[in-house]
């Protein structure tokens, strides 16, 4: 029961949003893996530009490989997926030292993004788009 309490003590939790996209992760001192929902990073997100807006947080601080990365998402796109990714790494690395919170707050990495989709009104197509006008 011990080794648990130490355990828990040295694991760091945030949450991340992103659009509809809530991402819970967990970090602990390890040699740099990201797993999300049982996967790999590489495998979840797929796109090279998603990963390197996943890791962005890491790179700015230089902990890239001193954490190993548990992150469970839901909700949304991959591409808001991995924005909640990136706002919950960046939270869970200013819980661990404040240090990092100008590097990451100067780069916009603490602020929730809060463009959200436009809702569709009636008598509309979407959001915006009508049909053609016509005179007759």
């Amino acid at each position: 029961m011990a080794e648990k309490k130490q355990n828990k003590a040295s694991c760091f939790i945030a949450t991340g949003r992103r659009k509809k996209s809530i991402a819970r992760v967990r970090m602990t001192p390890g040699k740099g893996v990201i797993t999300v929902n049982g996967r790999e990073l590489g495998e979840y997100l797929q796109r090279d530009t998603l990963i390197l807006i996943a890791k962005r947080p890491l790179a700015l601080t230089n902990t890239a490989d001193k954490y190993d990365i548990t992150i469970n998402v839901i909700g949304g796109g991959i591409a808001g997926q991995a924005g909640a990714i990136s706002h919950g790494i960046s939270r869970a690395l200013v819980k661990i030292s404040e240090t990092y919170k100008k590097e990451l707050k100067d780069a916009g990495l603490l602020t929730r993004d809060p463009r959200m989709k436009e809702r569709k009104k009636y008598g509309l197509k979407k959001a915006r788009k009508a049909s053609q006008f016509s005179k007759r």
